[in-house]
């Protein structure tokens, strides 16, 4: 399976931005798919997940600012960011996996996109 990110940007406080995550490949309808990001000076943090049931959960840092959707063919999933901070700056990466037990751990996921950049400017 292989996943691309994209979307990413220079934004502005408060604004929204919507990135995606295409998979291709060897892709199953019931993989798990999350975010992640890597802010500089800060750990790798759990985003958000959707479940292959489309189940989603999300860290309590973004919790009602994100939403993840995922498109009816399960193969490109979506994280829209709405009233974004400035502590919102990262590198962001999509990652996949099948039945995760812990989605919120990154060790979990057996697939990784390449990350794009956000940039929330105050």
């Amino acid at each position: 399976v292989q996943l691309q990110a994209s979307g990413g940007g220079l934004v502005q406080a408060g604004a929204s931005r919507r990135l995606s995550c295409a998979a291709s490949g060897r892709t199953r309808s019931n993989l798990d798919m999350g975010w992640f990001r890597q802010a500089p000076g800060r750990e790798f943090e759990f985003v958000g997940v959707i479940s292959g049931n489309g189940d989603t959960d999300y860290a309590d840092s973004v919790k009602g600012r994100f939403t993840i959707s995922r498109d009816n063919a399960r193969t490109t999933m979506y994280l829209q960011m709405d009233s974004l901070k400035s502590e919102d700056t990262a590198i962001y990466y999509c990652a996949a996996g099948a039945s995760l037990t812990n989605y919120r751990r990154s060790i979990m996921y057996d697939y990784w996109g390449q990350g794009t950049q956000v940039t929330v400017s105050s």
